[in-house]
This record gives C-alpha cells, structure tokens and sequence, in this order.
C-alpha cells in the first residue's frame, strides 16, 4: 500500500524525498513501538531497517525497550525461581 503526503518543500532542506520518507517511517515505526500496537520486529520491518538499527534508534530517542510494571517483572522473577 501507498500512502502519499503533502510536505511543504521548506522542510525538505537538506534531504531529499526519498530520505525524508524513509524518516517518517521510522518515526512513525518507534512510535507505534512505543505505544504497543508493534513489536520490536515487525516495527523494525515496517521502518524497513534491521533490528539492531531499530535498536539503537530506540535508545536515542529514549524509548524502552522493555516496558513492564516492576510488579509484572517481580512475578515473573518469582515464577522462574520456583521453576530452578
């Protein structure tokens, strides 16, 4: 699927269209990672870049990784200690 944009030429200053596109799909690819509705993986695929990339661009734009409650991740820690 295509979708097209209107972008005013002033913010295309010092990068083509090409490149200006493929930021946006980027940013949109950590935002919707950010918010939940992708995963690492299938944001990474949608930015079109490979997984350590979208790594790194998550770590600089501050966006984590791993986003669980300390209660969830304490459950989890005690469940694995039960099973050892």
């Amino acid at each position: 699927m295509q979708i097209t944009l209107d972008i005013p030429d002033q913010y295309l200053i010092d990068e083509s269209p090409d490149e200006f596109g493929k930021r946006i799909k980027l940013y949109a690819a950590l935002m919707m990672f950010q918010e939940g509705s992708l995963s690492a993986g299938a944001a990474s695929e949608f930015a079109g870049v490979d997984r350590f990339t979208f790594i790194t661009e998550c770590q600089q734009h501050n966006i984590p990784l791993v986003d669980s409650a300390p209660e969830a991740l304490d459950g989890e820690l005690k469940d694995l200690r039960r099973i050892t």
